[in-house]
């Protein structure tokens, strides 16, 4: 029974999560391969052993693999990425083959479909906010009082769990975030505070105290701080417009995105630990714990997710999407392509850099479930 709870609560959603995940930025590939005119011979969902598949009237077989890990579209021509080679056996292309080859492309046609690949999981991020915000709504964290900080203005001032903010100097606030720029920029300022506590409406006097931010660059003083936490039981779903839901979808996927770059550079950096670094055990509980957590949990993980297998695919790493187009800038600008040894050197060590990397992450996972366990 406990491997069946185990499989239902964090296998299936995470492979479920992968398949889409995966199909996305598989699709982003074929579509701009398809434009170009590219004949794609394979669109696969895993690897391995073909489950099940069919042919459309393009000649792509479609198949669903055994192994539900990745996944890849296979170009006429492509041959190997690596070296160059027509996708032919013992024979030179013909002139109809050569139209229909990812090989004979320009080169900013091969640039547009491995680029593809990535900005597809952007713009599937995108979408899955857009419909978050307008559908189901931006989640309004309300002007409640969630805890009291100890040795703070508002212990001193009484504030309790379970109160409401109605008004700060006489100006009405409804959210949290009203409350805490109000408090910001009242740094040993005396404040009233007009409070619901049950039923009744009472008075509060605090002295917001000085604390000091550290914003990256620097420090900036005299910020007032209160001392009490939101409340999570107060949350208000407000649905956005149409036109508003999607700048707030790409105003999220930019800050995920600069957010997820912020702490890769931080590990690099050392100022965050590479142990925060998590593989494929770490995926499969944070998908069953968004599963748990609802359908809008799960969509919004998902686009998360969606936005890191894009920048990881964006990397400048050798067997990534990031490590082709290194090399067809550097084509670019000699007006040729690198050395077929070259390349396929790199290739070589970009796959040991890729598979040590996948080794760490989940000694990491490892690491982790068995702190858990003891």
């Amino acid at each position: 029974m406990e491997f069946l709870s185990f499989l239902i609560q964090y296998v299936i959603p995470f492979l479920a999560i992968l398949t889409v995940l995966v199909f996305v930025h598989e699709l982003g590939h074929f579509l701009v391969a398809r434009y170009n005119k590219v004949k794609v011979e394979v669109f696969s969902v895993g690897f391995g052993q073909e489950l099940f598949g069919w042919n459309d009237k393009h000649g792509t077989r479609w198949r669903l693999s055994a192994v539900p890990l990745g996944g890849y579209v296979k170009m006429f021509g492509e041959g190997d990425v690596v070296t160059g080679v027509d996708d032919t056996e013992d024979r030179p292309m013909t002139e109809e083959e050569k139209k229909v080859s990812f090989h004979h492309k320009r080169l900013s046609q091969r640039t547009a479909v491995v680029a593809a690949g990535p900005l597809a999981n952007f713009l599937f991020a995108v979408l899955v906010f857009w419909g978050i915000n307008s559908i189901f709504g931006v989640p309004q964290i309300l002007s409640a009082v969630g805890g009291v900080v100890e040795n703070t203005a508002a212990e001193a001032a009484g504030f309790k769990e379970g109160d409401v903010v109605l008004s700060v100097d006489g100006q009405d606030i409804t959210l949290f975030s009203e409350l805490s720029e109000i408090v910001a920029a009242s740094a040993h300022v005396k404040l009233n505070f007009e409070v619901l506590r049950g039923d009744q409406v009472i008075k509060l006097e605090a002295t917001p105290r000085t604390w000091t931010e550290d914003d990256g660059s620097g420090t900036v003083p005299n910020k007032g701080l209160l001392g009490v936490r939101p409340s999570a039981e107060h949350v208000n779903m407000e649905r956005s417009g149409v036109f508003k839901g999607l700048i707030l979808g790409i105003e999220q996927t930019y800050f995920f995105t600069e957010s997820i770059l912020a702490g890769v550079g931080e590990m690099f950096s050392g100022d965050r630990s590479a142990k925060e670094l998590g593989g494929v055990i770490s995926i499969a509980q944070f998908s069953g714990e968004a599963a748990q957590g609802g359908f809008v949990t799960t969509l919004r993980f998902l686009a998360i997710l969606s936005i890191n297998l894009g920048l990881i695919n964006l990397f400048p790493v050798p067997v990534l999407d990031g490590g082709h187009l290194v090399f067809y800038a550097a084509e670019a600008l000699r007006g040729k392509p690198l050395s077929q040894k070259l390349q396929e050197y790199s290739f070589r060590f970009g796959l040991l850099l890729v598979l040590l990397l996948m080794v760490f992450a989940t000694w990491n996972d490892f690491g982790r479930l068995f702190d858990k366990l003891g």
